[in-house]
């Protein structure tokens, strides 16, 4: 059993994880502050801080209505172009909505295109300027989902990432959504991606968290029932427990890095639907009350997911 039965603080639902380098960023471009948010952007270290730091920005209502002034006050430098981008790609899935696809209007998906259609148009004038530019690439991942492009363009979109930066976090996990059967491809795909890349990425990556992604897109597609069998067979368990203890659960594993915090909750909450009880206690207890949007908003509301799924492990431990 896991030592240490702590209760953890009670939730918060906190999209800068606790981190002052996050919240200071998120407050800068609430403000229009955009001198601030570039010397906070220019103070990452590598593409994954700088993808965790655009994630953020991605979540910031408004920035499309104010963005021009950056662009025209700097218009020798790409990162204002970079974040217009970016945000243009968050901003259409709000115009689509969170719902599966029957559940959204014709109106809604109109508005999602022509939102990724004008964030590839900027994304692409970053890459005229900057063809390396591991971030523009990386987004230009993403709204391949949105738009269906084409099995080999989103391929060739994903590999022009890793060969700048193989073990970019963010471009992976879109590359195994682009791959879901409810998107562009299959369940047997999305698990040969999502394995492939574990079986190569070394101790400590978080990169492992694919696994239990795959693991929580099939649950949600079986039936009521059957989802849970599913998640108790020994070996979506032995995955589980596996991937945990190559990433999460690794001695050199330290909850601080670039977007820690929803990829552990991906973990405690996969490990919890299996009932692997004291490695999902883990999980929580590295949360400490840290609640973010994604996993839980696959299932209801993130804070009250969050406590029934802490609550049910805590009640169940040996």
């Amino acid at each position: 059993m896991w030592p240490f039965r702590k209760r953890p603080k009670d939730p918060v639902l906190d999209p800068t994880y606790g981190d002052p380098h996050r919240k200071a960023l998120i407050r800068a471009l609430e403000k229009r502050r955009w001198k601030f948010a570039r010397e906070l952007f220019d103070m990452a270290t590598d593409p994954d801080e700088m993808a965790y730091l655009m994630e953020a920005a991605g979540g910031v209502d408004g920035i499309q209505d104010w963005i021009g002034e950056w662009i025209d006050a700097e218009p020798d430098s790409t990162l204002p172009v970079l974040v217009a981008g970016c945000h243009a790609v968050h901003w259409a899935w709000e115009a689509r909505g969170g719902k599966r696809a029957k559940y959204t209007s014709a109106a809604q998906f109109r508005g999602f295109h022509e939102r990724l259609r004008y964030a590839e148009a900027v994304l692409h004038k970053v890459l005229d300027r900057e063809p390396d530019n591991v971030t523009a690439r990386a987004w230009l991942v993403t709204s391949s989902r949105g738009l269906g492009v084409g099995a080999v363009e989103a391929r060739e979109r994903f590999e022009a990432v890793i060969r700048l930066h193989p073990g970019h976090v963010v471009a992976h996990e879109q590359r195994l959504q682009y791959l879901c059967d409810k998107w562009c491809g299959s369940h047997e795909e999305m698990f040969d991606f999502a394995r492939g890349v574990a079986a190569t990425a070394g101790p400590n990556s978080l990169l492992h968290e694919l696994v239990a992604v795959a693991h929580l897109e099939k649950w949600l597609t079986i039936e009521a029932g059957e989802d849970k069998e599913y998640m108790l067979s020994e070996e979506v368990c032995a995955e589980l427990l596996a991937a945990a203890d190559n990433s999460i659960f690794h001695p050199d594993y330290v909850p601080a890095g670039p977007g820690w915090a929803p990829r552990l909750a991906t973990f405690a909450m996969a490990l919890e639907l299996a009932d692997e009880f004291d490695a999902a206690w883990r999980a929580f207890a590295l949360l400490d009350g840290t609640v973010t949007e994604w996993p839980w908003q696959m299932i209801g509301d993130p804070v009250e997911r969050f406590v029934a799924s802490r609550d049910y492990v805590n009640d169940n431990l040996g």
